[in-house]
């Protein structure tokens, strides 16, 4: 068991203002990892005003498990709020920002991406995580000054769930999913609710890129993930292929489905893996994470479309209980659940 030490190690970012060169803490081998170059293959992007987007976003699902999604509604200046905070945020000096750091097993706050207690090798990241009323962290960093940042991450995850909730109408169409199976989806009257996240993202400049990563390969433990970011350093792995750079299109949105998606879909949507690579200029984005209440059964027996005579891929599950099994076992995770 690590000693609390330890464990605020695995939280607290470098001081990446005063390094000069990457330490050997945070040098990944797969850092290395050779990238597909060729322009003709990206992911898909598709219009959400277009008639033909839920097909077209569902044939995504299936075959690449990741999207970018134009005329989706979010106000572009309502993104560039964002982007500014996420500067103003990350340009604090570090020991303002520590203020706000978060505790050894906890969920919100600054820090190094919660899925760091996972690895030995540590990434080039700080970030920011908000569950609910973003209130509690950022008067702890602008005491004087907070009302601000709050009003435009309220306006932000209000805006992001309602987008969020009109792409899983889609996809449990797509599913045969009835929503009466999923009551907690979108009744204000539900107090279990959706289990939601924000996270903040800062990528530094770094010295030597080649030689560390700013998020390990992994999946998403959500539903659906919507990415704003305005600068390459998403890469996705395809099948076949290997590693695929995402390049970010001007006021689209990049939306990835995550591992309950996968077990709801029994397999036929992918849970896509993905990491960030770094640069030697500045990067942020922000992540939207849409999960189920931790006490819903994730199931593909929730779909019309499993017959009496099919056995399902996956077990039924409680959010709660794959997300414990996720922060012990990662990608194997998925192997515990299999029938």
């Amino acid at each position: 068991m690590a000693t609390p030490e330890e464990a605020y190690k695995r939280i607290i970012p470098l001081d990446f203002g005063s390094a000069k060169s990457v330490p050997d803490s945070f040098v990944w081998a797969q850092a290395s990892d050779e990238v597909h170059s060729s322009d003709g293959l990206t992911i898909p992007v598709i219009d959400l005003t277009d008639p033909n987007a839920p097909q077209l976003i569902t044939e995504a699902c299936q075959t690449w498990g990741i999207l970018q999604l134009k005329g989706h509604g979010i106000p572009t200046k309502l993104m560039e709020d964002m982007e500014s905070e996420c500067e103003r945020l990350f340009s604090l000096p570090t020991d303002q920002k520590m203020k706000a750091l978060r505790s050894p097993g906890g969920s919100t706050g600054y820090g190094i991406v919660p899925m760091q207690s996972l690895f030995s090798t540590t990434m080039w990241h700080e970030g920011l995580t908000i569950m609910g009323s973003a209130i509690d962290h950022p008067r702890l960093l602008w005491p004087n000054d907070y009302q601000g940042f709050c009003d435009k991450i309220d306006d932000y995850q209000k805006q992001m769930k309602a987008l969020a909730e009109q792409l899983m109408r889609i996809l449990f169409k797509a599913m045969s999913i009835p929503v009466k199976e999923v009551n907690w989806f979108d009744d204000p009257t539900n107090s279990s609710g959706c289990n939601l996240a924000l996270q903040l993202n800062s990528y530094p400049p770094c010295p030597d890129p080649t030689r560390t990563l700013g998020l390990a390969p992994h999946t998403d433990t959500s539903i659906v993930t919507l990415l704003q970011a305005k600068t390459s350093g998403l890469q996705v792995f395809k099948d076949g292929v290997g590693w695929v750079a995402v390049k970010p299109l001007p006021d689209a949105l990049i939306v990835h489905l995550g591992d309950f998606t996968r077990i709801l879909s029994n397999g036929r949507f992918i849970s896509v893996l993905h990491r960030v690579v770094v640069k030697p200029i500045q990067r942020y984005s922000v992540g939207y994470f849409f999960r189920p209440p931790m006490d819903f059964a994730v199931s593909p027996l929730l779909s019309k479309d499993l017959g009496p005579e099919q056995v399902p891929r996956y077990r039924s599950v409680t959010a709660k209980e794959y997300l414990d099994l996720k922060a012990k076992h990662l990608e194997k995770a998925f192997s515990l659940i299999e029938n």
